[in-house]
C-alpha cells in the first residue's frame, strides 16, 4: 500500500507553512468554504508525482505572493512497506523546480514515480467529453504516465522536434537534411506515442469491463488518429516510414499552417456509454460525470493490480453533483480500493456516509484543523 504519512507546504499558494502529520490510508476529507485552500492541498500532493500537478500551473503561480522563500512541498511516504522522504520545490538560485529523495537531489521528476502515483479528478474535468480533443489527449496521457513515466519524454521530444520543424518551414525551409532529421525524430517518437496510447487503452478497457457497477456505467474506449489506425494494420517500423513520408509531403502546407497536418498531436480519445450505445458527449451531465468516475476508478484498480498498490486518489469536489445513492456507492468503492483518498467539499454533510470511517479536516483561511 502507498500513502502519505504527512504533508508539509511552505510558501505554497495561500499557505505560509502548513504541516499535516499522522496521516493514514483510507479516506481523508477536507471541507470548508470556497477559497479556503482545499484544492491547494490536493495540488501540493499532486506535485509529489511527476508532472505539473492537477492545475498544470506555472512555477510563478504556485509561489505565495508575499513569501520570502521559495515554495516547497514534502512528505514522508510509505510505499509497499518501504518509507522514503520525498519533496519538490523551487530552487533558491535558479528558480527551477527541483526534486529531492531522502535528502538527495534527484536527476529529474521521474524519480518521484518510484514512490508515488497520483490520479485526480477536478471540477474542470467535468466538461472533458465536451471540450476540444487536446483535453482528452492530455487526460489519456496522464493516465499513461502512472505506468510509463517515459511517455512524457516521448511527448516532449515529439513536440520539440515539431516546433523546430515549424520554425524552419516558416523561415523558408533551411537545410533539407536538418528538416529530414527533425521529421525522423517526429516519426520515431510519434509512432511510439501512438503505440503506447493504443496498448494502454486496451488494458484500461479490460479494467472498465471488469469493474462495471450500477452507479458508474461501463465506458467503451478507443483512440482515433492516423497513426493509431496505421498501427492496426502495419508494423511500427513501417508506420514510422509512412509517417516520415507524410511529413515530407506536407511541408508546403505546414509552412502556411504551422505544426503538422497529421500526427499524435491530432489524436482523440473516444468514449461511449456502452449500455446506451451513446457517445459520451451526447450523454447528460450526470451520466458524463458517472462515466468519468468509472474510468478513473478502473484506472486506479489497474494500477493496484499491475503495481501492487493503488494510487493516491485526489478527488476535488467530486461529490457535489452526485445524488445520495451515487455518493454512498462511490465511498464504498473507494474504501474497497484500499488506498489513500483525498476528498474535498464545501459541505461536510456530503460525507455523512463515511462520517465514522473517514478522517475529517476543516479548512478555513489557509489553515487546516483536524476534526
Amino acid at each position: 500500500m502507498t500513502f502519505l504519512q504527512d504533508l508539509k507546504l511552505h510558501n505554497f499558494r495561500c499557505y505560509d507553512r502548513q504541516d499535516m502529520a499522522g496521516l493514514t490510508s483510507g479516506l481523508l476529507v477536507f471541507y470548508g468554504p470556497n477559497g479556503a485552500g482545499k484544492t491547494n492541498i490536493l495540488e501540493g500532493v499532486s506535485l509529489l508525482s511527476p508532472g505539473r500537478g492537477l492545475r498544470s500551473a506555472r512555477m510563478t503561480e504556485i509561489q505565495k505572493q508575499d513569501g520570502a522563500e521559495p515554495w516547497a512541498v514534502a512528505s514522508n511516504v510509505e510505499s509497499c512497506g518501504v518509507q522514503a522522504q520525498i519533496g519538490t520545490g523551487a530552487d533558491r538560485e535558479s528558480g527551477k523546480r527541483t526534486v529531492r529523495i531522502n535528502g538527495q537531489t534527484a536527476r529529474g521528476q521521474n524519480a518521484l514515480s518510484d514512490y508515488l502515483s497520483c490520479v485526480w479528478l477536478t471540477p474542470q474535468m467535468d466538461r472533458l467529453f465536451l471540450e476540444a480533443s487536446a483535453h482528452r489527449r492530455k487526460f489519456l496521457d496522464r493516465l499513461i504516465f502512472a505506468f510509463d513515466p517515459g511517455h512524457a519524454g516521448r511527448i516532449t521530444r515529439y513536440e520539440n522536434a515539431m516546433r523546430q520543424r515549424a520554425r524552419l518551414l516558416q523561415n523558408g525551409g533551411g537545410d533539407p537534411a536538418w528538416l529530414t532529421g527533425l521529421e525522423s525524430q517526429m516519426s520515431e517518437a510519434g509512432v511510439a506515442i501512438a503505440a503506447a496510447r493504443c496498448d494502454f487503452t486496451e488494458r484500461l478497457q479490460a479494467a472498465c469491463d471488469r469493474n462495471e457497477t450500477p452507479h458508474f456505467p461501463r465506458a467503451a474506449l478507443s483512440v482515433r488518429g492516423t497513426l493509431e489506425e496505421l498501427l492496426g494494420a502495419a508494423p511500427a517500423l513501417e508506420v514510422e516510414e509512412m509517417f516520415a513520408y507524410q511529413l515530407l509531403q506536407s511541408r508546403s502546407v505546414d509552412m502556411l499552417t504551422g505544426g503538422a497536418a497529421t500526427g499524435p498531436h491530432k489524436s482523440d480519445l473516444n468514449v461511449r456509454y456502452v449500455s446506451k450505445n451513446m457517445p459520451a458527449d451526447q450523454c447528460s451531465t450526470g451520466e458524463q460525470k458517472a462515466l468519468l468516475i468509472g474510468i478513473v476508478l478502473a484506472h486506479a484498480k489497474l494500477i493496484a493490480v499491475e503495481r501492487g498498490s493503488p494510487p493516491v486518489l485526489l478527488l476535488d469536489e467530486v461529490a457535489a453533483h452526485l445524488d445520495e445513492s451515487r455518493r454512498a456507492a462511490l465511498y464504498e468503492l473507494l474504501g474497497a480500493l484500499g488506498g489513500q483518498v483525498w476528498l474535498t467539499g464545501t459541505d461536510k454533510n456530503l460525507f455523512d456516509a463515511v462520517k465514522t470511517t473517514a478522517r475529517f479536516f476543516e479548512v478555513r483561511d489557509a489553515a487546516v484543523q483536524r476534526k
